[in-house]
């Protein structure tokens, strides 16, 4: 979420709470939700008032430790959003239960402006934590206060999988600090004045996820970077959703049978084939005939409006790993068999010869296909390359049991079959749930139906 909106709060100014209590209630765009206190204290001065939406970020109150703390900011104004700490403040914002040795008796607290509720530990050896890492942390004899200044949370609050992966640092002498007391409110921020010194906090080392036999860096090529980084961006901004379907391909086996025997009897060779027609030939030519059948799917989202392509341009993927390529296949729905299998063959050629050029990696169609049969995948559910709306994932083609509806007589009720899934990833955007299972049934209706692919 990016705002919500204060619903109504549950204590008033100068009201104490504890631990657990819901301090208001929060309006999202789908629920109402309780904003419970991560520990004890007192209401010192509310900013928003119930009903008002606000931002994520900003501050909604003012917390203290002690009563007579609380007039002190009963005109307390914000001076706007809460402030975004520095590198060099993150890095020197003090642990309250581990301070780091000092050669100055006096430290400064700068408390001119609000922080995020789930900010850090605060000077007043209070902890910003989930309920659920309290509850571990009791459980587990960790004193909350002993870990790291921030956890992996919103904010740097304190989660349950802190607590678990937590290994408590080896016992080191602290030097005495100073006695000056020092009063601050956990949305208050709590950082080392520019003019003190002051030592790095000891931490643990991070944990790495190399073994201990040691490891090995491969580099990756640049085009290898801009495919990850597309993916990443495509998965993290397009609504996915996914839907699949079995497909049974004894027909679409029988066609491709008859027409590689032909193939093979035209000793002139004016077909000019270089290769055999597959299975996978035959499946992009049925993806682009279902596109006649719900052009929809064929199209982009372009934040204002809806494009709709007349011409079907394949991305079929190929390769792994650093030699991962997708060349586009163009106007599927107005070539051949034979003129798809040639370019599906030069493709693959360089590839392997690694030849393949800057223009033809970047190169982007209207749908993407993946065929993970020769892996033995059953399913997938393939990541959308953005512009495009739909990416479709083929499994193994295999032998299966299933029910025999051809025989009328029922002398025999199941038959084996050549059977694959599909899955289809669709932009929800462009392609809702009914044009995404139009197009699946388009596409199970053309190879379970050869004979439509010649239309």
């Amino acid at each position: 979420m990016e705002s919500g909106t204060i619903a109504s709060w549950k204590i008033k100014e100068g009201d104490s709470y504890r631990a657990g209590d819901v301090l208001c209630e929060v309006e999202t765009d789908k629920a109402t939700v309780s904003f419970e206190a991560q520990d004890d204290g007192i209401l010192a001065k509310i900013l928003v008032s119930g009903g008002k939406e606000i931002k994520v970020g900003e501050p909604i109150m003012v917390t203290v430790d002690n009563l007579k703390d609380v007039p002190a900011f009963q005109s307390f104004v914000p001076g706007g959003s809460a402030p975004t700490a520095s590198k060099s403040d993150v890095a020197e914002t003090v642990a309250p239960s581990s301070p780091p040795p000092s050669s100055s008796a006096s430290t400064n607290i700068s408390t001119t402006a609000p922080a995020p509720a789930s900010s850090a530990p605060s000077s007043g050896g209070r902890v910003i934590a989930s309920p659920l890492a309290w509850t571990l942390a009791k459980d587990k004899g960790i004193n909350l206060t002993s870990m790291p200044i921030s956890g992996s949370g919103p904010g740097g609050r304190i989660i349950a999988a802190d607590v678990k992966e937590f290994v408590p640092p080896m016992v080191h002498q602290v030097s005495d600090l100073s006695t000056t007391p020092i009063t601050t409110a956990t949305p208050v921020s709590s950082k080392i004045s520019p003019t003190a010194t002051i030592s790095k906090p000891t931490s643990v080392p991070a944990q790495t996820t190399a073994g201990i036999g040691g490891y090995t860096d491969y580099p990756l090529s640049e085009s290898a970077q801009l495919m990850a980084a597309q993916l990443t961006a495509s998965k993290q901004t397009v609504p996915h959703y996914y839907l699949t379907v079995d497909i049974c391909l004894d027909k679409l086996v029988e066609l491709r049978s008859t027409l590689n025997k032909a193939l093979g009897n035209n000793s002139s060779g004016s077909l000019g084939t270089k290769s055999s027609i597959t299975l996978n030939d035959l499946l992009i030519k049925a993806a682009a005939v279902s596109m006649k059948s719900c052009p929809t799917a064929n199209a982009s989202w372009l934040g204002h409006a809806v494009r709709v392509y007349d011409s079907v341009d394949v991305n079929l993927v190929m390769g792994n790993g650093d030699s991962l390529y997708a060349p586009v296949i163009r106007n599927v729905g107005g070539k051949g068999l034979v003129s798809i299998s040639d370019e599906i063959a030069s493709a693959l050629v360089q590839i392997q010869e690694k030849t393949v050029s800057s223009e033809a990696f970047s190169a982007v169609g209207t749908v993407t296909i993946m065929n993970l049969g020769m892996y033995g995948i059953k399913s997938c559910a393939p990541i959308i390359r953005q512009p495009q709306a739909v990416a479709l994932a083929l499994g193994a083609a295999e032998n299966r049991i299933v029910p025999n509806d051809d025989d009328k007589e029922g002398a025999e009720i199941y038959k084996t079959s050549v059977m694959l899934t599909a899955t289809l990833s669709c932009d929800h955007r462009v392609v809702d749930g009914a044009v995404g299972a139009q197009w699946l049934s388009a596409f199970k209706a053309a190879i379970e139906n050869p004979a439509t692919l010649l239309l």
